[in-house]
């Protein structure tokens, strides 16, 4: 697929703000550097799109400084303004750039001005969720509404998703497009791991197998209280305490409460939080894993499952919003808001190889169709298709 040209063509402004250290943490920061990466990779290829984005080594050097045709780097010590940025400074910097149009990978971005932006909303999670489980939820729900409203293209992690954006903000179908997103194949693989490295981490973890498994950031959302009761009663039924529950990840919002739970049960002991990881130490800990769980109330994708079926594990989820869609049916799902649905499908799993091998099998087959290679090329795709008359204009 032809993506970029060798001179000329389309000029997109590419919002970098959330590729500060700052962000690393923040979901917008792996997918905004993916992306460029990705248009990096590509560059070159004969097309009617130029990528120009911005940098500056004050404010971030998480992209690199080298002019390739098709994506060229733009000198800016705007970024450093970023509050200033954020509230429609980029309009600024991407006209000096002689751009046509902006794509900004997040909607916490204000862009109104003369130019067309196409923004990245990634689900419509504060408009699913009651306000108390989200941080900020107010401030997002407005910062939603007004990109959803003022942009000309939004894109979306999946199809669920895109209609509920659709259905919420009351938009045109051909307004919002869908681009899967993709997972780092170079660490989240089925590849074997070094077992004394393993054996490293688990300890100086305190994790001993076999454990469960569930990574991503510790917050309200994730429905984590329900899955410790719902290890409760697996143990209490099974009479059982060699099997640990293992939750990875950052503290979010109503992380205290979510320990609260844990710390109220008799099972408290087998409880492991295990804070921050970095990518290496997560992959070792999920190829770990006897089974993984996705207990989650709404996502917009779920990186986390991705990257549990991709790694060979078992991997069970809860049948809300996206997630048998972007697993593409093929795992076990289960009831979020009933610990009982919860802790019976995770006993079945553990009670069953040939379930857990098939699991496997299908789990590796459905994570193998993402990368972002091809959400680099279906973004830019749904960007250019939908504006001929832009289009038209700035190739004649």
């Amino acid at each position: 697929m032809c993506l970029f040209p060798q001179e000329g063509g389309l000029v997109i402004a590419f919002d970098t703000l959330f590729l500060a250290k700052r962000f690393r943490n923040v979901g917008t920061y792996e997918y905004a550097r993916s992306l460029l990466w990705e248009f990096h990779k590509l560059a070159g290829q004969n097309s009617d799109v130029v990528i120009r984005y911005f940098q500056d080594k004050k404010y971030s050097d998480e992209v690199g400084a080298t002019a390739l045709p098709g994506c060229e780097p733009i000198n800016t010590r705007l970024l450093r303004f970023h509050r200033l940025w954020r509230l429609g400074l980029i309009n600024t910097a991407a006209h000096r750039a002689g751009a046509d149009m902006i794509f900004t990978p997040s909607p916490n971005v204000l862009t109104v001005g003369a130019l067309p932006v196409a923004v990245t909303i990634h689900d419509a999670m504060p408009e699913r969720l009651p306000a108390e489980l989200i941080d900020k939820g107010l401030r997002l729900r407005i910062h939603f509404r007004r990109s959803a409203k003022l942009a000309y293209k939004i894109l979306t992690d999946s199809e669920h998703s895109r209609k509920d954006l659709i259905d919420i903000y009351d938009l045109p179908t051909e307004k919002v497009s869908v681009a899967y997103l993709g997972y780092d194949r170079e660490r989240f693989n089925s590849s074997p791991v070094d077992p004394r490295l393993q054996q490293s981490l688990l300890t100086s973890l305190g994790i001993r197998t076999p454990y469960i498994l569930h990574h991503g950031m510790v917050q309200l959302r994730k429905n984590l209280g329900r899955l410790i009761k719902a290890y409760d009663i697996l143990l209490n039924r099974r009479r059982i305490n060699d099997l640990q529950l293992v939750l990875a990840g950052p503290f979010g919002k109503g992380a205290d409460k979510v320990r609260k739970v844990a710390s109220a049960l008799s099972v408290n002991r087998n409880i492991i939080f295990t804070g921050t990881l970095d990518a290496r130490d997560l992959a070792v800990l999920i190829k770990g894993a006897t089974l993984c769980v996705i207990p989650s109330l709404y996502e917009g994708f779920c990186l986390p499952m991705v990257e549990a079926m991709a790694c060979g594990v078992p991997t069970i989820v809860a049948n809300s919003s996206c997630l048998p869609e972007v697993s593409g049916g093929v795992l076990r799902y289960f009831d979020p808001l009933s610990e009982e649905d919860m802790a019976a499908t995770i006993e079945d799993v553990l009670d069953h190889s040939e379930l857990q091998d098939d699991l496997v099998k299908h789990g590796l087959q459905r994570a193998s169709e993402f990368s972002w290679r091809r959400c680099a090329e279906e973004t830019l795709m749904a960007l250019t298709s939908s504006t001929p008359a832009l289009v038209s204009a700035s190739v004649a």
